[in-house]
Order: structure tokens, then sequence, then C-alpha cells
């Protein structure tokens, strides 16, 4: 009888430990998407009609969005502070952007060297702009700067944490 008793203890301890684990890795995975959402708070993109995007800022003050470069996906960080697109390395390696003319750039950790390039077709969501210069920057990255060249082509309208963006056509 009383091994019997020690069974069901040990059986009874083992459901406690799973419950415990099981409580933990749920614990984890929801703070993991909450860290998540603060961070990259667009992943659902918002669009007002075909020409019309809005962003949430992130909780670091910034606007990041999907995109595509040549088709292939990226994740963009609006930059209205760059006057180029800025790829890092690891990126323009992975998305085989062509390698142009070197040069010497200042930025704010310093003189680096960048490469130009050149982006045949750059979508933002339902936007897409062709022909673009960028810059291939030495940096370890996974966002591909979206400077001035292509923001120009937007009216950008920030309230509050919320920037809405509005591809600016000649059209009526």
């Amino acid at each position: 009888m009383a091994n019997n008793g020690d069974s069901t203890r040990k059986t009874g301890r083992l459901m406690w430990l799973l419950v415990w684990i099981l409580a933990l890795l749920l614990l984890t995975w929801f703070f993991q998407q909450k860290l998540e959402q603060d961070y990259y708070p667009n992943r659902q993109l918002q669009q007002l009609n075909s020409h019309t995007l809005v962003l949430e800022q992130n909780h670091q003050g910034h606007y990041l969005l999907d995109g595509a470069i040549n088709g292939r996906p990226i994740v963009l960080l609006l930059d209205t502070g760059a006057t180029q697109m800025a790829v890092p390395q690891p990126v323009a390696a992975r998305l085989e952007l062509p390698v142009g003319r070197k040069l010497a750039l200042h930025t704010a950790a310093g003189q680096v060297t960048g490469y130009r390039t050149h982006i045949k077709v750059l979508s933002l969501g339902p936007l897409t702009l062709y022909d673009l210069d960028a810059i291939i920057m030495p940096s370890q990255g996974d966002e591909v700067l979206l400077g001035m060249n292509a923001l120009r082509q937007f009216e950008l309208t920030q309230r509050g944490s919320r920037l809405t963006i509005k591809y600016v056509t000649d059209e009526p």
C-alpha cells in the first residue's frame, strides 16, 4: 500500500512540475510577443487608401515597416536625416545588390567606407518606387534606412505617435 502512495505522490509532483514549466513557457512566449509588438508595431500595416499608409511609432520613437527591394522582403526604418537610402552590408549581400563605386562617408560614428548601389524596385506595403540610388553601409543591422531620396516622394504628417505617409502623384 505504501508503495502505491509513493507512486501517486511522484506522479503528482511530476504533474505540478510540468504545469509550472508550461506556465513559464507561456509567460515567456507572451512577453516575447509583447516586446516584439512594442519594437515593431507596424507588422499589420494600416492603409487609409491606395496611396496612404499610417505608421505607429515604436517604443524607441522610430517608424518601421515591412517592405521589399527587388521583390525580396526587408524591414525599413524611416530616416528623414539620411540623404539616401542606406542598406547594411549583410542585407545588401543577401539581396545580391550590385556593388558600385567606393565612397568615403561621414556618419555620426565617424568616417566609414561605403559603396554605391542601385535599387530597381522598392515596395512599401502597397506603394512602389522605382530606380533609387542607395548606399551599402558597413553596419551589421537588419533594417534598411529609408532616406530622403525615397521619402521626398511622400507627404509625411506626424500627429502624436502616428505618421501618415501619402504618396504624392501627378495624377488628379
